[in-house]
């Protein structure tokens, strides 16, 4: 069984010596490299590169460099996708999201998990697990969330938490560990003003 096929499984892999999934990783983060040289009016130009990049990509995606992911074919990305400046996807396990995700400034979205033993680790053994999130979700900035973890639909990630398990749908979770703090209401569409 190759290191890609033991990944794929959920087993744990040989994530920094092996040729083919090195190779994998130097053509995405030369694509990376590319999309974020790209000037940021050349939008169009971008979302060139991102279709080489990116397992899947609905419409009406925005994407500030600097954007860096380490095989991209594991990421999909919903319609109405925005990610801000310096967000960063480790997909060696799937990570998907639905359409209108909004994501901060310097979020990281990693689904690898070292191994606890220190020669396994040594060895560069890693496990690959994935991350869901569903629709409406918004992170604030600095959000780190970590693999195994599915966020449901119209979640608020408040700023700087990590996220370490699941999340309901409807809810705002912040903290580290991130947990919920409340359901969001009706009540949130007056929160701000707005002219009217």
């Amino acid at each position: 069984m190759t290191e890609k096929e033991k990944r794929d499984l959920g087993y744990l892999y040989d994530a920094n010596y092996d040729s083919d999934l090195l190779h994998e990783i130097e053509v995405c983060n030369d694509l990376c490299f590319e999309f974020n040289q790209t000037r940021p009016s050349h939008r169009d130009v971008q979302k060139e590169i991102l279709r080489r990049i990116l397992g899947e990509m609905g419409e009406n995606i925005t994407i500030n460099a600097p954007f860096w992911c380490d095989y991209g074919y594991n990421t999909t990305v919903g319609d109405f996708f925005f990610a801000n400046h310096n967000c960063q996807i480790l997909d060696g396990g799937k990570v998907t999201f639905g359409d209108h995700v909004f994501i901060a400034p310097n979020c990281i979205f990693t689904t690898a998990e070292h191994a606890i033993d220190a020669e396994q680790r040594n060895a560069g053994l890693e496990v690959a697990l994935p991350i869901t999130v569903g629709n409406n979700v918004w992170f604030g900035a600095g959000v780190i969330v970590l693999g195994g973890v599915t966020i449901g639909d119209n979640v608020v990630i408040g700023a700087g938490s990590v996220v370490t398990r699941s999340i309901p749908s409807g809810v705002i979770a912040t903290g580290i560990p991130a947990r919920v703090i409340r359901q969001i209401t009706e009540a949130d569409k007056k929160r701000y003003p707005s002219f009217e």
